[in-house]
């Protein structure tokens, strides 16, 4: 995976005055386009958008202190307008495009390269689950992507679940986990603009193919998934799970994401305030 990962920044350091193609990156990562961008947001703690932004930026500056002129450096890194680029450098640098070139001030952000990093020593229990085709069966919804915090767009679909929505999925549910699931798929391509959707479901698994026109059906191959349990204050102790998956235990896993759904689920402890036991389940394959 890091081999990858850094193929990808490569790719991105060569074409920084040209168009970056999204499946060209997802063609180096080896996975999908919305799972890169979650690896690459839980190891870097930057989105990749503001990673290529950055580079951009970084490298206009360089431009700009050997001379060259604000109206080509703007032009050559993809702004529309001189004014769009001034309001961008001026935002990330906190000093203007002129003053570079008349003060010889700077500011830079370096290519990042990724390596592992042994730390902790904390175990990370996890167990690799085979499961047949099957359907998750819900409701679902186009909502913005969001990697930290909550998104209020999936608290409203939750929300909008009617009692007959929950009666058939509690009937259609027969296949582990026995719970209802949270699950993401389907994201779309506007990343390079910090721009993007993907469809969110709130329902079960299911190897019933007959389901009402009240809930939504999503086919689901027969695959592999690795499954992290945790416990803890909800929701930074799930939240804190995602980021370890990605940034600890991929690399250096023996795995690697496939483009399916990505699910997890969340009980609440009755007991404890903020409190909840979870579980993440990740789609992947061994790496041969």
């Amino acid at each position: 995976m890091l081999k990858e990962l850094n193929q990808v920044m490569d790719y991105i350091e060569d074409h920084l005055t040209g168009d970056i193609s999204l499946e060209m990156i997802a063609d180096y990562a080896g996975v999908s386009d919305y799972h890169f961008r979650k690896i690459f947001f839980y190891l870097s703690g930057l989105t990749l958008s503001e990673y290529i932004k950055n580079r951009k930026l970084s490298e206009a500056n360089k431009d700009l202190l050997q001379g060259e002129k604000v109206t080509d450096v703007a032009f050559k890194y993809g702004y529309e307008s001189v004014d769009g680029f001034t309001r961008a450098f001026k935002k990330w640098s906190g000093f203007l495009p002129s003053e570079v070139m008349k003060k010889g001030i700077s500011k830079s952000f370096p290519k990042l390269s990724f390596v592992i990093t042994v730390k902790g020593g904390t175990a990370m229990e996890f167990r690799i689950v085979d499961k047949p085709a099957f359907n998750l069966v819900g409701v679902s919804k186009r909502v913005p992507m969001q990697f930290e915090g909550v998104n209020q767009e999936i608290v409203k679909l939750a929300q909008s679940i009617t009692q007959e929505q929950r009666e058939e999925m509690h009937a259609l549910q027969n296949i582990e986990p026995y719970e209802i699931v949270n699950a993401s798929y389907d994201a779309d391509y506007k990343f390079l603009k910090e721009e993007g959707y993907l469809t969110h479901l709130i329902g079960v698994l299911t190897t019933e193919n007959k389901v009402s026109d009240r809930l939504d059906v999503v086919p689901v191959g027969a695959g592999t998934w690795a499954v992290f349990p945790n416990e803890g204050p909800f929701p930074s102790a799930l939240q804190n799970t995602m980021a370890r998956v990605y940034s600890e235990w991929l690399p250096s896993s023996g795995y690697e994401v496939i483009d399916a759904p990505t699910f997890s689920f969340t009980k609440m402890d009755q007991h404890k305030k903020d409190y909840a036991y979870s579980e993440v389940w990740v789609p992947v394959r061994k790496i041969e």
